[in-house]
């Protein structure tokens, strides 16, 4: 990949993961005003005495914890991420296929030009492998015990290489404030629907709150019909931005690390492994299944192609990446020149 290109495709993630977090934040801004807006409308017409609500503590009280949320997820994304899948820390091999994984993972730093990131492995025998981190000084690389111990040295060094792409292109910090943000949001919605469900028998037992004026009613009654639109949509459409984001950047990992380990066979044939092994990677859950090198759900939507894949998979067609980097292969050993295929 050229200069060029690996600085343009840094700007877009560092502005997109930019966008991402405003967005993030106005989701808590509008669950927590756009809640003490139906309470203020909704208490307009309340008698003397009675509670009104003007204040908007509840809007501020959720931007606050937007703010912290974001923070949690920006410090302390990777290790959740880590945490979630079981992974536990390399630091002192004490097997032949944990030394070559180690020694791989130097010779791919250097190949980069990047720090040495932290090792992990995940106790699943499916094979895959991910990376994740904010930045490349505070880089994680995780893979599977199945992967050590299905793929070859060329195959291993092929993975590690494309997840040190992901690293210094900068994907591991949109795709880590993904993966954190996704499931913060996730819970909020599940919390405030059981939390309206709750105070909805709340208000059926003491048989309603006070008098409401017709035209405060009415927009009482838009403004909670958008509210709950948000609400119950939010998580979908999170998950799904998550999944479209990570596609395309698959596809430029791949060609990146092939260049840095001048070998693009070597990854297609670790790719073609990982693909036709049988079982789902259980250990990693669906939240961060945009993180992977495959789709550890099983890998059914990405040996497909078509609106529908395009909209749920996890990753591009497998078949389509593979032939990719046999035809860089291909031209690589008639040319002895890397070059990308074109989308």
């Amino acid at each position: 990949m050229s200069t060029t290109n690996l600085f343009e495709q840094q700007r877009q993630n560092r502005r997109r993961s930019a966008i991402l977090v405003a967005v993030f934040l106005l989701f808590f801004a509008w669950i927590g005003f756009g809640a003490d807006g139906i309470l203020y409308l909704q208490s307009a017409g309340a008698e003397p005495g009675q509670y009104r609500h003007t204040f908007p503590f509840i809007g501020i009280a959720a931007t606050i914890l937007g703010l912290g949320m974001t923070w949690f997820a920006w410090r302390g994304g990777a290790q959740q991420v880590l945490s979630a899948a079981g992974a536990w820390e390399l630091i002192t091999p004490s097997t032949d296929e944990e030394r070559q994984f180690a020694n791989v993972v130097e010779e791919m730093a250097i190949a980069s030009g990047l720090p040495k990131p932290r090792i992990w492995i995940i106790p699943d025998n499916d094979p895959n492998a991910f990376a994740t981190g904010s930045d490349p000084k505070a880089a994680h690389l995780a893979v599977t015990k199945g992967l050590l111990d299905a793929l070859s040295r060329d195959e291993i060094q092929g993975v590690v290489a494309h997840e040190m792409a992901h690293v210094r292109n900068l994907d591991v910090r949109l795709m880590t404030l993904l993966a954190a943000l996704v499931g913060v949001i996730a819970i909020i919605s599940d919390v405030t629907m059981r939390g309206l469900r709750f105070g909805g028998r709340g208000r059926s037992r003491s048989g309603g709150g006070g008098k409401k004026g017709g035209g405060a009613g009415g927009l009482a009654i838009v403004l909670i019909v958008l509210w709950l639109i948000t609400v119950i949509l939010a998580p979908i459409i999170s998950r799904m931005l998550a999944l479209g984001v990570s596609r395309k950047r698959e596809y430029l990992a791949d060609a990146t690390g092939a260049q840095f380990t001048r070998n693009p066979g070597a990854l297609a044939s670790a790719l073609e492994k990982i693909e036709h092994a049988d079982a789902p990677t259980r250990s990693i859950k669906h939240g961060t299944a945009h993180l992977c090198i495959a789709d550890p759900l099983g890998r059914r939507l990405t040996s497909k192609e078509g609106f529908v894949a395009d909209m749920l998979a996890t990753h591009p067609p497998m078949a389509r990446r593979i032939a990719r980097l046999k035809q860089m292969a291909y031209q690589y050993e008639k040319t002895g020149e890397l070059v990308e295929p074109a989308l």
